[in-house]
């Protein structure tokens, strides 16, 4: 969806819902939706993603949150079952 920047009001562009549908037609998690916003856009492509350069945003919320969700699950597969996940290194 997009945030309008001058008047606030939420426009979805491509349409609502389809996804959240989709996940709950294949039985899994609906993560979250992200807004279009040029900051998004114009911070990445600076090399400091909106998380790190305006981690107080309304758009970071929404990134930390679909990572506390992915957190959780991680978590629970390290605890519930007993497995181990990979170690992820990068250089």
């Amino acid at each position: 969806y997009y945030i309008c920047p001058k008047c606030g009001d939420e426009a979805h562009i491509f349409g609502h819902g389809g996804a959240k549908a989709e996940a709950a037609r294949l039985s899994t998690e609906f993560l979250g939706e992200v807004p279009l916003d040029i900051a998004i856009r114009q911070t990445s492509d600076a090399g400091e993603p909106i998380v790190v350069s305006k981690p107080n945003s309304p758009h970071a919320k929404v990134y930390r949150e679909i990572a506390a969700k992915i957190w959780d699950k991680v978590q629970a597969i390290q605890g519930g079952a007993g497995r181990k996940t990979p170690r992820i290194v990068m250089e």
